[in-house]
């Protein structure tokens, strides 16, 4: 019984007696009369403590399960609402069967013998329709019992399938491998997994260090490819440009071994561009024709 149906039975009760005391100059009254009065405001204490412990409330988001001192678990599972129980006999076993996250860190090694850490975030729940057998093999903090060593075995197995370096390629495989696996093994403890993610992942400073080293190298190594690229070219073109510049004087000897023409060609070229320039020019200089191979008017071929 509550404190307050204590209290409005004491109350009561006092003013009973104080009744009793004011007719006390009156006929005397029967002690059964008293004793139907206590009598009544017992019985009214004792149903309303039953019925205050007879009913219970399942809220949104929650099912509950009954235990009753004689049949032990039973096999009903309550919806929400209000419902009924025995007093004393039974007892009322609430679990939220709404979505929960929960992160599990693990250090593990990968098939290289890398050191790292990952952290794994799962949202369960508990299989409805089994609670009645999750009460009696793992209890209400059946969560704690399961998810941690299922998590941690999961990610060992999966994790040292793969290269430190693969574990940054391909992780979404490994997300899958690792979803699929706990989804197997919770499902042995009647624990639903909607969703399974590998929320954080970090390697050993030595690890790390080493990537980076080996990133500088293969950067170093691609600017060296580079250069020397950049030499052969060069050295081609040059091979190339002396190449055509000897096969030009070849040629232009032959055509003078053949006939001067190219010879007289080149000289009025050449005396073409000295008249240009002595024509831009504010000096006066005086010179000859044939000093300033302007002598056009000879023909040197002969």
């Amino acid at each position: 019984m509550s404190n307050q149906n204590w209290k409005n039975l004491s109350q009561e009760l006092r003013r009973r007696a104080a009744q009793a005391k004011s007719t006390g100059g009156g006929p005397p009254r029967s002690p059964f009369g008293i004793f139907a009065g206590v009598g009544g405001l017992l019985l009214l204490g004792g149903v309303s403590l039953v019925a205050q412990n007879a009913l219970f409330n399942v809220d949104g988001g929650q099912r509950a399960i009954i235990y009753s001192r004689i049949g032990g678990v039973q096999p009903r599972i309550y919806p929400e609402g209000t419902h009924f129980v025995i007093p004393w006999f039974q007892r009322p076993i609430i679990y939220d069967v709404r979505a929960k996250p929960r992160n599990v860190a693990s250090l593990t090694g990968t098939k290289d013998l890398q050191m790292v850490n990952i952290t794994c975030r799962v949202l369960f729940r508990p299989d409805i329709l089994q609670l009645p057998t999750i009460f009696r093999t793992l209890g209400t903090d059946y969560d704690e019992k399961v998810l941690p060593s299922i998590v941690n075995e999961v990610l060992k197995s999966v994790v040292a399938q793969f290269n430190a370096s693969q574990l940054i390629t391909q992780r979404e495989k490994v997300s899958r491998l690792v979803k699929d696996n706990l989804v197997r093994r919770a499902a042995k403890f009647n624990i639903d997994l909607d969703d399974v993610s590998l929320t954080f992942m970090t390697f050993s400073p030595e690890f790390s260090a080493a990537v980076e080293a080996k990133q500088i190298a293969q950067q170093d190594a691609q600017r060296a490819a580079f250069v020397v690229d950049k030499a052969i070219q060069e050295k081609q073109q040059l091979v190339v440009k002396a190449s055509g510049e000897a096969k030009s004087a070849e040629l232009i000897g032959e055509a003078i071994k053949k006939s001067k023409d190219y010879v007289e060609l080149k000289r009025l070229d050449t005396a073409r561009e000295i008249a240009t320039i002595l024509a831009n020019s504010p000096n006066r200089i005086l010179l000859d024709n044939d000093t300033l191979l302007l002598n056009t008017v000879t023909d040197s071929r002969k």
